[in-house]
């Protein structure tokens, strides 16, 4: 089965994946925000004025995932089994890592679905501390692995 973004005009459309086998599929992304000594001390100290910087960031990471279809173009909506976003905290580097992994059993992978969660626990941190400082830069979100799927498994390798 040969995929295709375009249709013989030229116009995008959605893959048509229902040839596709279900299989088990996973994508773990990540991606960080350079934070300043101040927010970096606001949010391991949870005194940030907005609240829980983490958690809420987490839950935004989450909802971004359950909504990806939504907001790129031609994704499938998928029904997710797992979801986890999860934060490294480096104070030494001044840098917050997030990562996402998502779950499914579907005809297509979640690798966006991880990249877009990354991305809005990213955003998330950005708006919650933006009032201390807004000189913060997300930076390097890229996937780190995925697994199943007829191309087969990927691993990020510097």
């Amino acid at each position: 089965m040969g995929f295709n973004h375009f249709d013989e005009k030229g116009n995008a459309v959605m893959v048509d994946i229902s040839g596709k086998d279900v299989t088990y599929r996973t994508a773990t992304a990540e991606g960080s925000i350079h934070v300043s000594s101040e927010i970096m001390e606001a949010v391991l100290n949870r005194t940030m004025k907005k609240g829980d910087v983490l958690g809420v960031a987490r839950v935004a990471g989450i909802m971004a995932v359950k909504q990806t279809s939504s907001i790129i173009p031609m994704c499938h909506p998928l029904l997710i089994s797992k979801c986890s976003v999860d934060f490294d905290v480096l104070p030494e580097e001044q840098e917050i890592r997030a990562v996402c992994t998502v779950r499914t059993e579907g005809r297509t992978g979640v690798e966006m679905e991880a990249l877009h969660g990354v991305s809005a626990s990213l955003l998330t941190i950005y708006d919650m501390c933006k009032a201390v400082d807004k000189r913060m830069v997300i930076r390097d979100i890229h996937l780190v692995e995925k697994t199943g799927g007829k191309s087969g498994d990927f691993r990020f390798e510097e």
